[in-house]
């Protein structure tokens, strides 16, 4: 997952609409995408018109980011990405710089917009040549090949195309979506080019946030082009911009069960330390108190750990009950094994009434059961994508195929808030609120316990009021953030222990406001 950067611009208001900038937080379909650019024609931005903003904002990025480069290779196909890179070339020759395109698709059949940019940068005097497979690719490499509009696999020369792209040496630049890469589901078709940087416009597309879509189009920078009427998004980008109050602030008067008595239930044989880390995030996270039921062995080092926790051996549901009648909210999963012992404490989990997550072996003992369970708009679940496969009764690959539909079946089987994990994730609850991305997080965090860490926090939240769907999207966007703090001194070697700080401080953000 990669975190949008941002790109100081001129305080020109007429230059904030087609500079690249920060990520927006609505997102939307490619169909969407296009019915916004229709819009904004028919309200009067000529289309030539948005494909020179669309040239002027990648011209910005290419001087800004590579400025001693002096040299550019754009790659043109037959829509109105190609419009876009023949404006483009004709910007770089202007200011000095060696250009040349190459033309996959027959410039003849360009039309509309695009035959328009065409014929200004012929006009211009830029080298445009048909595509061969000996073309040579120097400089910034521009991706103007493939838009919004790809359906099926890449095909003919584009193949070649695009694999020369990827084994080229220069910085590459894709326009507004890296070619081959499908713009809803973020998942490549076929092939696809792996872009450095990525400038997108109109709106914010999905397929470019979530799967495989962070690795192919690298670092991503928007650009709205024109101040068109807002439409209605497919998700929201969660950012803290709005999220930050999500926690009130705590008076004065406040105690400790104001805020809260969270039961945490797992730790199976040998598996003591997702408890402990689901239990300590929790400890970070502002739960009033916090009791752990798990196996007697455990219970010694979870209080040496933490001491401010409650910790209870439990040998089975008898001793379970009276721990349930005094929580507010539960988080079963973590560590819990599939044995008779995890079994029949997630059945008492499931007849419990109240604000709950199901996560790691909970879920796998869920998909073992002979019918769905309708877990109800104050559970929620937090599986990565081979537990959502079980869920499903689906294969991983086709999970990961089409991340957005799993999502949302997920929640129409189970009728829960749902987290679906991993690089872009997802989250979608029975209310109507839009399904959210994050955008947050890095590889630092595909360590063991992260996910325990991210069921501590989830429960915190619960146990102080904070309904099922906000909190899990508020969860998931500070257990992102926290990820990229803990990242600071580097992604490699991160434990999900490095969480707990930042959790905490990101938490804190609303009170400091």
């Amino acid at each position: 997952m990669h975190g949008a950067s941002r790109i100081i611009v001129p305080d020109i208001d007429a230059w904030s609409l087609f500079m690249p900038y920060v990520l927006p937080d609505r997102v939307y379909t490619a169909a969407q995408v296009r019915e916004l650019d229709a819009r904004l024609i028919a309200a009067g931005t000529p289309g030539i018109e948005l494909m020179q903003r669309a040239a002027e904002a990648l011209w910005q990025v290419v001087q800004q980011r590579w400025p001693h480069q002096r040299q550019m290779t754009v790659l043109c196909g037959g829509g109105n990405n190609a419009g876009d890179g023949y404006l483009l070339a004709k910007l770089a020759l202007q200011a000095g710089w060696q250009v040349v395109v190459w033309a996959v698709a027959d410039p003849q059949t360009l039309q509309g917009d695009a035959a328009s940019a065409l014929q200004a940068a012929r006009a211009d005097g830029v080298d445009i040549q048909r595509w061969h497979g000996q073309a040579l690719l120097a400089g910034v490499l521009v991706d103007a090949l493939l838009g919004t509009g790809l359906s099926g696999e890449v095909r003919g020369d584009y193949v070649d195309a695009i694999a020369q792209i990827n084994a080229a040496s220069g910085p590459v630049l894709s326009v507004d979506l890296p070619s081959g890469l499908d713009a809803d589901r973020g998942v490549t078709l076929g092939c696809a080019v792996i872009a450095d940087l990525t400038v997108t416009f109109i709106g914010l597309k999905l397929g470019l946030l979530t799967g495989e879509g962070p690795d192919y189009s690298g670092e991503l920078l928007f650009a709205a082009l024109a101040d068109g009427e807002a439409a209605d998004p497919s998700f929201e980008r969660l950012s803290m911009a709005r999220w930050a109050k999500t926690l009130p602030v705590r008076k004065q008067a406040a105690h400790k069960g104001h805020f809260g008595h969270l039961l945490i239930v797992g730790g199976g044989q040998g598996m003591g330390g997702a408890i402990m880390l689901a239990a300590e995030a929790a400890l970070c996270s502002g739960a009033g108190k916090i009791s752990v039921a798990t196996r007697p062995e455990h219970v010694a080092p979870l209080l040496s750990r933490c001491p401010e926790l409650m910790v209870r051996g439990i040998d089975g549901v008898a001793q379970l009950q009276g721990l349930l009648e005094q929580a507010d909210a539960l988080v079963i999963g973590p560590g819990l094994g599939r044995d008779s012992w995890a079994q029949a404490l997630l059945d008492a989990a499931l007849e419990w009434q109240g604000p709950r997550v199901l996560d790691a072996d909970a879920l796998n003992l869920l998909a073992e059961r002979a019918a769905p369970v309708t877990l109800g708009a104050d559970t929620v679940i937090s599986p990565h994508p081979a537990e959502a496969a079980r869920l499903l009764a689906w294969d991983n690959a086709r999970v990961q195929s089409d991340r957005p539909a799993a999502l949302a079946r997920l929640v129409d089987l189970l009728g829960c808030s749902v987290i679906l994990k991993g690089a872009g994730s997802l989250v979608a609850s029975t209310d109507a609120a839009l399904p959210a991305v994050c955008t947050d997080g890095n590889p630092g965090m595909a360590v063991g316990g992260m996910g325990d860490v991210l069921s501590g926090l989830l429960g915190a939240l619960l146990a102080q009021r904070i309904p099922a769907a906000r909190a899990a999207r508020y969860a998931v966007l500070v257990h992102a953030l926290a990820g990229e703090s803990a990242a600071s001194g580097g992604q490699v070697g991160m434990r999900a222990s490095d969480m707990f700080i930042p959790i905490k401080a990101l938490l804190n953000q609303r009170e400091a406001e």
